[in-house]
This record gives structure tokens, C-alpha cells and sequence, in this order.
């Protein structure tokens, strides 16, 4: 699913009206028409709505909203808001005609004062300002976004298209914006819906179809994207009648030290599950046993030198299709070096993940040895500690894209939508997942997932959107079984099977 800027969504808009063909009123009362049958759906009559109104296409959709439920029935007050000189037509045109028939039900508000007492249940509808919206909300408009946000923890707050404030494009930290608890939005998912420092802003999304035009949506590149299971359906590679192991490729796993072997354990059984034909595992001698009882079908080659910790000393040769290396490995002086000859004598795209990102932090100089195509899978802070602080989330979304476009590298950054930026300049987001995959292990499940993958011969760009769709659908399907509570790493490893069956077979 592509992610459209405001000026694009606009333009989706237009394109629709001049070649459908179909009015803008017509357009508008399509798309308030859906969020009007969602409120119905969701709220009964005995709920008074107060619906505040901007003086943009936004509050045209506020009026259409109120027209429909007064039809319904609904006790519905429409809040204008009187601020400036200038309205859209569009909302000229439905203000005159619930003017018509409901003048009763109109307020105008031209300042704090005016705002509403709210009896219990009330629902508060947001329709002031939509994506056109360029500039933080100021003055008595200001105060008015604060008394909804008043409203917050005795009230339910829906906002049409977007909260007034957010913009869809650019950060709005430290300014008024509604705190809404359900977003209706329109067709398309916008980009700021999908970073964190949004999260308690736009509440629950739901997105609406309202038939902006299918050429349009088809033939207008785009820099974001939403993945979706359409898409894991055109990267998916069914297994061939007459395979053996060797189809799907023997990859290494450099991983563990002592008291961190649930690490490696976790990330080779990961890898085992999503396809891989043989996995070689290098640990330490302390994890020997723990990982030849805890996973049989992975070979284990043991650390000759070092007793705690795993050192990669001979070259790495062409038998293996990829290397996965980083989970409970330890940031030790000598781990560094052996992390730095494994890049000088492998070339092949690999994963790198946890301490072996910490130690590409520490010693930056090593990222350009890092080869072309290669995943990186930090965290939040494991970015920042190889890239940078950033002021908000935008700008830490920029600087991923630009790291992933001047390294020529894969990195994924986790997250509830986890974004994954490509050498090419695009950004992919995943929607799978759960808060109960916040847990210790499910990183390095994701490791073993995109390594098993990489080894079978998917491209790496192929591998990093299907392994993390997968890793957050069977996370889903973990939770749904057992709760996001009780679930735990091993859980998203268990449903891995079931997240194939479901969504390929």
C-alpha cells in the first residue's frame, strides 16, 4: 500500500473529480458519508455529538456528518468555528444547506468562551483542520484544541482525516493537536500516523474507502510504503517438487557468550523454522551442549580460543549463502576483531544485529566494510548510537533513509511500525506485530528469520519485507492464542508455521 504526502493526497483528489468525473461536494459527501456510517455503527442515538467545524473542506465534512445524523435522529450540536474571512466552497455549500434545514442546531464559536458545556457520553467530533493544514494552530483556535483535550479522559474524541494540528508530512512535537481516540481517515494511511511521537494523538485509525481514483493511486510513485499480505504474496517463493536441503542454502550463525546463549539458541531456531537447508552455528565452548541439546538440527562448530565468547577466526568461505552474526554475542575487544576479519574475507549480503551493531558503534569505520545489500537490525537506541541523536521522529526517519542510500545497506528499525529504508531511497513500514513482541528474545528471533531467509535465495530486500511481515504476523497469531501478556520469544518461533500456512498455502 503506497503512503501519499498531503500535496499528493490533494492531487488524488482532483485527479478523482476531473476524471470520474464527479463533483467535489459529490466527492465530499462520499468520503463524510463513510465516517458517518462509521459513527453510526459505533455510537447510538442516546450519545449527543458535538461536532467542531474549521471553515475548510475538513469542516465541510463536519457538516456533512452532522446533516446525516441529524437525518438519523441524533441529538447533534455543529460547532463553527468564526475565524478569518475566507471558506471553502465546498463547505459554503453544505453549511447553507444544514442552515436550511437545522439552523437550530448551528453555534458559532469565535473565541474560548464560546466553547460547549459537554453532558455525559457526549462524542466529540474533530473536523477543523485536515492535510491542508501547514503551520502550528495558534491563538484562541489554540485554546480551543487545549478544551477538547480537556474533554480527553470523559469524553470520546474522533478526529476526520487527520487530529487538527498533526501534519501529515512534518513533525508537530511541543504543539497543540487533538488527542483523539479514533482517527477516520481517508483511503490512504499518512505518514505521520506511523511514527511514535504521534501515537497517543491519532489513537485507534481506521482508514475509509471513498473510490479516489485507481489510476491515480497506480501510476503516481511514491517514496513510503505500507506493507501488506498482497504484497508477501508477490515475494514469496513456493519450494520447488524436487528440492533437497542444499536448495535452500547453508547459512552461519555467529552468535552467543556465556550467560547469553538464549540469544543464539533463539536466533537458530528461528532460522530453522523459516526454511533454511543446513545452519552452522558458531559459539563459544561454554554454549557447546546448551546449543546441541536445545536445537539437533543445527550444526555446532565451538570457539577454539575462547571459552566465553564466539570468535570468528577462519575465512569464511563460499559454502555459506549468508552469515547472520550479533545476537548475545559481547562487544569484547578480541569479538571486535574477529567482527572486523569476518568482514574483510565475506562479501555476500549478511545480518547484523545486536552487539554486532553495537560494535560497528563503536567502531564506525567498520560500517563501510559492511557488504553492499546487508540488513542491519537496530533498535531505537542501537540506531542512535551508530547514526545520531535526532529532534523527532521525521527527522530520525530522514536520516534512516539517508544512512541506508549512502551505506547502500538494508536497515530496519524496529518499532510497532517497523521501518525498513532501502539503498534506493524507499521506505517500507511493517503492520504486523504487537506490544507482547516486546520482549527479550524477539530480536533475535527476527535475526534468525532474515538470515533463514537470505540463505534460501530471496533478494535482500525480498528477505527484510518478508521476514519482518512474518515475524509480526506470528506474533499476532502467538498473542491472539495466548495473550500479548503471557507470550514470549519462543511463542513468535512456535507460530511461524502457522503464519506460512495461513497467508501461502
Amino acid at each position: 500500500m503506497k503512503i501519499f504526502t498531503a500535496a499528493q493526497i490533494r492531487e488524488a483528489d482532483a485527479f478523482t473529480i476531473a476524471h470520474e468525473p464527479v463533483s467535489s461536494t459529490d466527492l465530499m459527501a462520499r468520503a463524510a458519508g463513510k465516517c458517518a456510517d462509521w459513527l453510526l455503527d459505533r455510537f447510538a442515538p442516546v450519545h449527543p455529538f458535538f461536532i467542531f467545524c474549521g471553515k475548510g473542506n475538513n469542516g465541510g465534512d463536519g457538516l456533512v456528518i452532522a446533516h446525516r445524523l441529524l437525518e438519523e435522529g441524533y441529538q447533534v450540536t455543529a460547532c463553527l468555528l468564526e475565524y478569518g474571512n475566507k471558506a471553502s466552497e465546498d463547505y459554503i455549500y453544505y453549511y447553507r444547506r444544514l442552515q436550511q434545514q437545522y439552523a437550530g442546531r448551528i453555534r458559532e464559536i469565535a473565541d474560548v468562551t464560546g466553547f460547549p458545556e459537554l453532558p455525559a457520553s457526549a462524542v466529540i467530533v474533530d473536523a477543523i483542520f485536515g492535510t491542508g493544514l501547514n503551520k502550528p494552530i495558534e491563538g484562541w483556535l489554540a485554546g480551543i484544541i487545549h478544551k477538547i483535550n480537556d474533554q480527553h479522559g470523559r469524553h470520546t474524541i474522533v478526529a476526520i482525516d487527520m487530529p487538527s494540528g498533526l501534519m501529515a508530512d512534518a513533525s508537530c512535537r511541543n504543539t497543540p493537536v487533538i488527542q483523539a481516540h479514533y482517527t477516520l481517515s481517508f483511503e490512504f494511511h499518512k505518514l505521520a500516523f506511523l511514527l511514535p511521537e504521534n501515537a497517543s494523538l491519532v489513537g485507534e485509525v481506521q482508514i475509509l474507502p471513498i473510490g479516489l481514483s485507481p489510476d491515480y493511486i497506480t501510476h503516481t510513485p511514491v517514496r513510503y510504503h505500507l506493507v501488506d499480505k498482497e504484497m508477501m504474496h508477490t515475494i514469496y517463493m513456493p519450494r520447488p517438487a524436487f528440492a533437497h536441503k542444499g536448495t535452500f542454502g547453508h547459512a552461519l550463525l555467529v552468535a552467543g557468550s556465556y550467560g547469553k546463549m538464549g540469544a543464539s539458541v533463539l536466533s537458530a531456531k528461528a532460522c530453522l523454522r523459516a526454511g533454511v537447508g543446513l545452519l552452522t552455528c558458531h559459539i563459544p565452548r561454554c554454549g557447546y551442549d546448551i546449543m546441541q541439546i536445545s536445537e539437533p538440527a543445527a550444526m555446532s562448530v565451538a570457539d577454539e580460543v575462547h571459552e566465553h565468547s564466539a570468535h570468528f577466526h577462519e575465512q569464511a568461505d563460499a559454502r555459506y549463502k549468508t552469515i547472520g552474526i550479533g545476537p548475545g554475542l559481547g562487544t569484547a575487544t578480541a569479538t571486535a576483531r574477529s567482527f572486523e576479519k569476518l568482514l574483510t574475507s565475506y562479501k555476500r549480503p549478511m545480518v547484523i544485529d545486536a552487539d554486532a551493531l553495537n560494535i560497528l558503534s563503536v567502531y564506525p569505520s567498520l560500517l563501510y566494510q559492511v557488504p553492499a545489500g546487508s540488513i542491519l537490525t537496530p533498535h531505537p537506541k542501537e540506531f542512535e548510537r551508530l547514526f545520531g541523536p535526532s529532534a523527532n521522529d521525521f527527522e530520525r526517519l530522514e536520516l534512516l533513509s539517508k544512512q541506508a542510500v549512502r551505506l547502500q545497506l538494508y536497515i530496519l528499525l524496529k518499532g510497532r511500525y517497523t521501518a525498513i529504508a532501502c539503498p534506493d531511497g524507499a521506505v517500507y513500514f511493517n503492520a504486523t506485530g504487537n506490544p507482547g513482541m516486546a520482549t527479550g528474545g524477539s530480536g533475535d528471533v527476527l535475526t534468525g528469520i532474515l538470515t533463514g531467509l537470505l540463505a534460501q535465495d530471496y533478494a535482500p530486500k525480498a528477505a527484510v519485507l518478508l521476514g519482518a511481515w512474518l515475524h509480526g504476523y506470528a506474533g499476532d497469531l502467538a498473542a491472539a492464542k495466548l495473550s500479548q501478556e503471557a507470550m514470549t520469544a519462543g511463542d513468535i518461533i512456535s507460530h511461524l508455521g502457522a503464519a506460512f500456512l495461513e497467508c501461502f498455502y
